[in-house]
């Protein structure tokens, strides 16, 4: 069975500003989903079901703010860092629940973040870094549920979103 992938949700203003970003800065070539703030890279397909309950479980909270607290150089790329307590805490109940099946680089996982560009020249990177550090502020985004996918081989199948709220 293909690998699930798991992100956090971002509001509509916010996915739409790093997607506009990624959509001008991420070769062309390799770009293949939007942008996204990935909880989890490679869950196993065959726990779909367990998954699935755990991330409806989780979901029923509020939902709640995230800083988008600097940029981050990748080498041959830029991310926007994420901070927030909510997310690590939430990430890390699923991690705990999915220890046993878990890859080491979700295991390993450390913070959220956007990735803006990758797959590009040190040099072209750099120059993205400069231009976005310069005079950026640190600025909150609205977490409002996780999204669940299909790793289908370089594209990503829309599996089950999951919002933010009271439990129904």
């Amino acid at each position: 069975m293909q690998p699930l992938v798991v992100t956090l949700l971002l509001a509509a203003d916010a996915q739409q500003r790093f997607d506009e970003l990624r959509a001008r800065h991420f070769p062309a070539d390799r770009l293949v989903v939007g942008a996204h703030v990935t909880l989890f890279h490679a869950v196993p397909g065959e726990h779909e079901d367990a998954v699935r309950a755990d991330l409806g479980t989780a979901a029923a909270r509020p939902p709640f703010d995230v800083e988008v607290s600097g940029l981050r150089s990748l080498g041959r790329g830029v991310a926007y860092d994420l901070r927030s307590d909510d997310v690590t805490g939430l990430r890390a109940d699923l991690a705990r629940r999915w220890a046993p099946w878990l890859t080491r680089q979700d295991a390993q996982w450390r913070h959220p973040h956007v990735t803006v560009q990758n797959k590009v020249a040190p040099e072209t990177a750099r120059a993205l870094h400069d231009d976005l550090a310069a005079g950026f502020e640190p600025y909150p985004v609205r977490a409002e549920g996780l999204g669940l996918w299909r790793y289908v081989g370089g594209p990503w199948d829309p599996v089950a979103r999951y919002a933010f709220g009271p439990e129904a």
